[in-house]
């Protein structure tokens, strides 16, 4: 058996188990017990909260475009978490950073959701089981019928939740345990938790979900060249689109990373790519100790053009499904920022969400711009007549010049030309193509099965 399908192998037993695994013993929750804890991990649940409460209105915002163009899928008015199949310590941390334990908690909420935060779910329809894996998949697979379904809460009240329709391209947060994961796919994206760390606005939240459905609709053609969608009917990926945070889906993260590590040991042209992730890698865990931060002063010329070069970086590292939909990112930012404007939002938010990024050195991410994307953007700003907001967002530096200083350095911004072939030396990966795609292969065991 190769080294990949080993990895694959494991992370198959060890999501399924935990998917179809026990329910806490009774009635018996986690309670926060005042041990100590991993402050990394505690430090990623609260990010991962604070990415969850600010995409969820904006996700429910798109719903305002009805686009009869775009691809569809179901989405719900609030988000959940659930601590089940997580070590008791870990058990912990997700009760002291967000409040959460076994049952599927609500973590983020729409305007309109009928769900408020804290809401622990106890019961999905006429699914009655303790086995809150099974309760969280139930949650995807009737959203995705698109009609109305009863939820029933822990205090006894029974709740009435309608799925609503949003074009392509769900958008999600690493889960807490590998929070430095990205991942571009047709189906979703997935943001590193340093985003959450900039603050997200509102208007920036919903730049972040329109780009997700932009990199979907513009690049969605080429990924189904290599592509072609779910494998399965349960699938890790059905949970992944409730809870990027649940524990078999969290297993499939840590899988993912592992293999791109061992795939850079293999290749020496990945070194490079290796010392990005590290670095990223330790720069985020030293953020999320941290906590939440504002940023102070102004970007100089030199901050500026390092952080350019930084995500042209991020950029190049990109692989699988994840490099091919790089290739359509200058289409995605204009798609969004034509979707800002039909929703009434400030298309400048795509800049000032660069610029926090910039600001507090949270670069490991697609969110911040590299020099062609960024001339790209501010060329469809001032076509717009929004040279003068764009130039205030930006502090007077110029894009086209920023991207002129860069255009003599070492590893250039100018995107790899696309191919459907994807790199042969990592090909057997079961990951090569990235963490989604994986899941979409992972299918979760019945119970007839264990």
């Amino acid at each position: 058996m190769t080294t990949w399908n080993r990895l694959l192998t494991a992370a198959l037993l060890a999501a399924s188990a935990l998917l179809t695994g026990c329910a806490s013993s009774g009635d018996r929750f986690t309670i926060d017990d005042g041990r100590p804890v991993d402050p990394t991990l505690l430090g990623s649940i609260v990010a991962y909260g604070h990415g969850e409460r600010a995409i969820r209105p904006a996700i429910a915002r798109t719903a305002r475009l009805n686009d009869p163009e775009c691809d569809k899928q179901w989405e719900l008015p609030f988000a959940v978490a659930s601590s089940a199949g997580w070590q008791d310590t870990e058990r912990v941390a997700w009760k002291r950073g967000l409040d959460v334990d076994e049952r599927p908690t609500v973590i983020a909420v729409a305007p309109d959701s009928p769900l408020q935060l804290g809401d622990r779910i106890v019961r999905v329809s006429a699914l009655d089981s303790k086995d809150w894996e099974q309760q969280m998949l139930a949650l995807a697979t009737l959203r995705d019928r698109g009609e109305p379904y009863d939820v029933t809460l822990a205090s006894g009240r029974k709740v009435a939740i309608t799925p609503f329709s949003v074009c392509r391209g769900y958008s999600r947060f690493a889960p807490p345990n590998t929070p430095t994961v990205q991942d571009y796919h047709w189906l979703m994206t997935v943001h590193p938790l340093e985003v959450p760390l900039a603050n997200l606005s509102d208007d920036e939240a919903l730049w972040l979900v329109l780009w997700g459905q932009g990199v979907s609709e513009e690049g969605g053609a080429r990924m189904k060249g290599v592509s072609y969608g779910l494998k399965f009917v349960s699938t890790i990926y059905n949970v992944y689109t409730i809870a990027t945070g649940l524990r078999g889906a969290a297993l499939a993260a840590e899988a993912a990373v592992n293999a791109a590590r061992t795939a850079a040991t293999q290749v020496a042209s990945e070194v490079l790519k290796q010392q990005l992730i590290d670095q990223g890698k330790e720069l985020a865990a030293a953020k999320l100790r941290e906590g939440l931060t504002e940023a102070l002063g102004q970007i100089s010329r030199g901050q500026m053009v390092d952080a350019l070069q930084r995500a042209a970086q991020n950029r190049g590292s990109l692989s699988g499904i994840s490099y091919i939909a790089s290739t359509a990112f200058e289409k995605a930012d204009v798609w969004a920022l034509s979707r800002m404007q039909q929703l009434g939002g400030d298309p400048m938010a795509a800049w000032t969400l660069h610029q926090k990024l910039v600001q507090r050195e949270l670069l490991a991410n697609s969110l911040v711009f590299d020099a062609d994307r960024l001339a790209n953007a501010t060329k469809w700003a001032q076509a717009q007549g929004f040279q003068a907001e764009v130039s205030r967002a930006l502090q007077g530096l110029e894009a086209e010049s920023l991207q002129q200083e860069l255009a003599s350095m070492p590893l250039a911004t100018k995107a790899k030309r696309f191919s459907y072939t994807l790199d042969t030396a990592s090909a057997t990966s079961p990951f090569a193509q990235g963490l989604i795609e994986a899941t979409t292969s992972m299918p979760v065991a019945s119970k007839k099965d264990r």
